[in-house]
């Protein structure tokens, strides 16, 4: 099969694509590189520099499906630049959507975040707990989640959207790659490496031993998978 993976030149975009790949299909990669690096398309994907915005200019009746991953996720600079994020997350997959219409591409999973749910009022979080973001980027990608579901409901399309956070770990050569980089597993690797003095902590209230945060991490190449199996279980006209 032939799939489309928007913002696939990204951290985790690029192991899905290169799980793909690897299970035979033919891979399409359309990213900006604004935040992407070409170097980390895998080889034997097809790459088109380019928005998702302009994805009509490439998708066509050819494809089986699209995998999207094309966003912008740093919260601070959301809180910052709100506009950036509605006009990319938003009107980015907006466009995409409207461009799978038209070309007839009926499968779809959205890479979404488990900022969705701000801050939640149980732990672990269900599926079913209040969605509050706390920030203009969770509130893009839940508005991104709605829109998905009003175009399943009106249109058929198939669509799976994960909520997740807290990735780490790399796959073969793919790994975490930010500039600049805010995420705690490279930090401290760079402090393990001699690349940065010193990581700093935040926080000592938690109700934890030493009073600093628990976090739990899903491995990139297992959340590679979860986006396979999402695809898999999907079928175009049903809900």
């Amino acid at each position: 099969m032939r799939y489309l993976v928007t913002g696939g030149a990204g951290y985790v975009g690029s192991v899905v694509a290169a799980h793909l790949l690897e299970r035979g299909h033919r891979v399409t990669v359309l990213d900006d590189l604004s935040t992407g690096f070409a170097e980390a398309v895998p080889e034997g994907a097809e790459f088109v520099e380019g928005r998702v915005q302009d994805a009509a200019k490439w998708l066509d009746g050819s494809y089986d499906g699209v995998l999207h991953f094309a966003a912008f996720s740093q919260v601070g600079e959301s809180v910052a630049k709100p506009e950036k994020y509605w006009e990319n997350n938003v009107g980015g997959t907006m466009a995409l959507l409207a461009a799978m219409r038209s070309a007839g591409v009926r499968r779809l999973v959205f890479s979404s975040t488990a900022a969705t749910y701000g801050e939640p009022e149980t732990v672990p979080i269900t599926e079913t707990a209040p969605t509050a973001p706390t920030s203009p980027y969770g509130a893009s990608k839940l508005a991104v989640d709605h829109m998905i579901g009003g175009e399943c409901a009106a249109h058929g399309l198939a669509a799976v959207s994960l909520r997740y956070f807290n990735v780490a770990g790399a796959y073969g050569a793919l790994g975490e790659r930010h500039a600049p980089e805010s995420h705690l597993i490279p930090l401290v690797l760079q402090v393990a490496l001699g690349r940065r003095e010193a990581i700093s902590v935040y926080g000592e209230d938690y109700p934890t031993p030493d009073g600093t945060c628990v976090r739990d991490y899903i491995h990139v190449a297992d959340l590679a998978e979860a986006h396979l199996l999402a695809l898999d279980a999907m079928t175009p006209g049903s809900t």
